[in-house]
């Protein structure tokens, strides 16, 4: 008899999580707390919704979270089916209008007759059935609990920050331009800044009023993320060499290269709405109207959203953790997505993938399966589950978590022929391991 599979949360890893055990013809629970309970980053009560950006990053295979995005789609992402229905122009990367994007698979999985969906909060982990811990980085303070009590350990934690969103009708357009860096397409628009301007902006960056923090809470920040004011501290120049690198983006108007630029990215698919690139911020609201109304274009910029900062939880993987995501204490229960330790949407997608098809397997008695190291999704989960020392800190997938390859490659060729190698050891392993006659 098949066993009952219970989901605890419904963002992109429970969402795909559950998809992925729904279509193998389990029956399952996905439980999801909003809108009985909103986290302080949540709005809408849709499932999937998307928070620090409604970029997916890079598409191309040449680049290892395009890869991820790759297997995902041979392995029967929903998540990468509907993203591809809802994106919005941004270059070579893959950007969805957030609540086309939300709506869209809450419809979907509210389709499925074998999957309920229950609007209440957990906060206890059910003794009996087959349970996935999909409760993401603002996990509810209840559950939070209950995992540390049942992790034997303290959460670890950092600081996810969210970038403002301003109003598309708002900009001038007589001084930003269109254009992507090294010249490749015209999706972002750029705000140029001088020498003058720049340095002008830094000093006011690093003199706005922050939201102070909790005394419980230790600033420590994801690398990937960290609060545009953050970088300004770190050095005058930071920001010219992250973020707003001006490096490929010539002004129309002066025919020069200007000395830093600030990016806007599609925000929806009409073109209204858009969100500052790299701009994640704690500043108060009202600082954050008076310093990012400096940057040229944005003068009289109406924000639809400010940024903000929230805490990010997860568990210690290399200690609890098996490669098949399984709880080490007790292997009923699996841990997927951002509460894993990594760190990213599509990331987080594939942890609750492979959760998700090892969930219904184990339901269906079958044996569980691990992807191969040298896939893009078997990187990650050998990360998160290799022996280290207590340090431990979320990671976005990358060429670096791979095994080296056989022979000297370098450069693009060597991301090429990586790439080759996980895709073609991907169809080997869906072709082997996969099967679903397979004990």
């Amino acid at each position: 008899m098949k066993k009952q599979i219970l989901i605890i949360g419904g963002g992109l890893a429970g969402c795909e999580a559950a998809w992925q055990a729904a279509k193998r013809g389990v029956s399952l629970s996905l439980y999801e707390m909003k809108p009985q309970r909103f986290s302080p980053a949540h709005v809408s009560p849709d499932l999937a919704e998307l928070v620090c950006s409604n970029s997916l990053r890079s598409n191309s295979p040449e680049n290892a979270v395009g890869l991820l995005k790759e297997e995902l789609r041979r392995l029967g992402s929903l998540l990468m089916a509907v993203a591809e229905e809802t994106r919005v122009p941004a270059g070579d990367a893959l950007a969805v209008d957030r609540q086309a994007f939300a709506s869209l698979i809450t419809s979907r999985l509210e389709e499925r007759e074998n999957l309920k969906i229950t609007r209440i909060e957990v906060t206890e982990i059910p003794e009996e059935g087959i349970v996935v811990i999909a409760s993401g980085p603002l996990t509810s303070p209840g559950l939070a609990e209950t995992i540390r009590k049942m992790t034997g350990e303290e959460h670890l934690y950092f600081y996810d920050a969210i970038a403002p969103i301003v109003d598309g009708d708002s900009l001038d357009m007589k001084v930003i331009f269109r254009a992507s860096r090294y010249g490749e397409g015209s999706d972002y628009l750029n705000c140029p800044m001088n020498a003058e301007e720049y340095f002008r902006f830094v000093e006011e960056l690093g003199r706005g009023e922050k939201v102070p923090y909790r005394e419980f809470e230790k600033p420590v920040h994801f690398e990937g993320c960290l609060p545009v004011e953050e970088m300004a501290e770190r050095g005058r120049e930071t920001l010219a060499h992250g973020p707003m690198k001006p490096v490929g983006l010539r002004d129309p108007r002066t025919g020069k290269v200007p000395y830093a630029a600030v990016q806007l990215r599609h925000e929806d698919s009409r073109g209204t709405a858009y969100n500052l690139v790299g701009f994640q911020t704690k500043l108060k609201w009202k600082e954050q109207e008076r310093i990012f109304r400096m940057i040229p274009g944005l003068q009289k910029a109406q924000f639809l959203r400010f940024g903000s900062l929230h805490r990010n939880t997860f568990i210690h993987s290399p200690t609890l953790l098996e490669k098949t995501l399984q709880f080490k204490k007790d292997l009923r229960i699996f841990f997927a997505g951002q509460i894993t330790g990594v760190e990213g949407y599509v990331e987080s997608t594939a942890m609750g993938l492979l959760a998700g098809i090892n969930a219904a397997r184990m339901a269906k008695g079958q044996s569980l399966i691990i992807p191969p190291p040298t896939t893009a999704t078997g990187s990650l989960i050998y990360y998160l589950t290799a022996p280290r020392a207590k340090e431990f800190q979320p990671m976005n997938v990358n060429f670096g978590l791979f095994p080296p390859l056989e022979g000297r490659f370098r450069g693009r060729d060597k991301k090429r022929a990586l790439s080759e190698r996980a895709l073609q050891d991907l169809e080997n392993f869906m072709g082997t391991q996969m099967n679903p006659d397979r004990r």
